[in-house]
């Protein structure tokens, strides 16, 4: 393939997609010049489009493609001959008795490369890699990392002022939600830290509140009455990793936002409970994942004296 057309098929929440941007990068480093698409959902895959990855998106809940879940059925003609575009497929969605791959294949695309969506044993960066060594690419680089453009970062220092917040202070950005309840540290440890923040390291407080967050972040923001904070809600993903890219530092529980976090390069911690597996940490340079236990609320604050040493001094 000279000039290929590859399309990349992956589902799946924010974290998921984040942890399989080695494999894109390990694509885009094989074939600098190809034709890259993702098929997916809009707002988590706009995180690579015209940002390294991605030349153009597709959003995969069109109802036509539901056919393509079915052996022997009449596929749409109008993604028949989108698919038939592409020289490539690959393929990360759940469809352990291959009727997705076949219906590709039926529409005349030659090569398919069926990945599994779940990681078993490998880190989940290094599992969603591990399907191109069927192409002949190998990679040892398995950190996430985001490419943010010029408008993007001209989105976040609109944001910053418009909310009060000083780009001259330290600003660390607390997370308190996550997909699920026992994901989430008990939001009193998290009330703790934030206070040791606030009153002892003079920093600011970026609240993140998700669609899902109500409850966590209300029972968080009960615990830091009534210092002042900002927040960060209603923001699209490519917005707030601009927004986290500005932070100083980071906590979050095992959520697609500390993933998004880490891959901008933000000093993370990630504390992570029994609920979730170290298959789907995050990674990065300054990512620190921290378990639940007697300890962790003073292993963080460490970490976080530790890493930003000059940026947040004690008063």
């Amino acid at each position: 393939m000279n000039t290929p057309r590859l399309l990349v098929i992956r589902g799946g929440a924010i974290g998921d997609f984040i942890l399989t941007l080695p494999a894109l990068d390990a694509l885009r480093e094989r074939w600098p010049r190809a034709h890259i698409e993702i098929l997916g959902y809009p707002r988590i895959i706009e995180l690579a489009r015209q940002r390294r990855y991605a030349d153009a998106v597709r959003s995969i809940e069109a109802g036509p493609l539901a056919r393509f879940f079915a052996p022997d059925a009449e596929l749409d003609p109008a993604l028949v001959e989108y698919f038939r575009g592409f020289n490539l497929v690959i393929s990360y969605i759940f469809d352990p008795d291959k009727i997705f791959a076949d219906n590709i294949r039926r529409c005349g695309v030659r090569h398919v490369v069926e990945a599994a969506p779940r990681p078993t044993d490998l880190h989940a960066a290094e599992h969603y890699c591990k399907p191109l060594e069927s192409l002949a690419i190998y990679t040892g680089k398995f950190q996430p990392r985001l490419h943010l453009n010029p408008t993007d970062r001209a989105a976040a220092k609109k944001f910053l002022p418009s909310h009060n917040i000083n780009t001259d202070a330290a600003l660390v950005a607390i997370h308190p939600g996550s997909g699920g309840d026992r994901k989430n540290w008990p939001p009193e440890k998290f009330g703790a830290l934030a206070r040791w923040l606030a009153d002892e390291l003079d920093a600011q407080l970026l609240v993140v509140h998700g669609e899902a967050d109500d409850i966590a972040v209300a029972k968080f923001l009960e615990q830091i009455s009534p210092r002042p904070f900002h927040r960060a809600r209603g923001l699209g993903l490519v917005e707030l990793a601009a927004v986290l890219e500005h932070c100083a530092a980071f906590v979050g529980n095992d959520s697609g936002v500390t993933h998004l976090a880490a891959a901008v390069g933000t000093p993370t911690i990630a504390m992570f409970g029994p609920a979730s597996t170290p298959l789907w940490h995050p990674r990065g340079e300054n990512v620190f994942v921290i378990p639940f236990g007697p300890r962790d609320t003073a292993l963080a604050r460490d970490t976080i004296v530790g890493l930003l040493p000059e940026t947040i001094q004690r008063r």
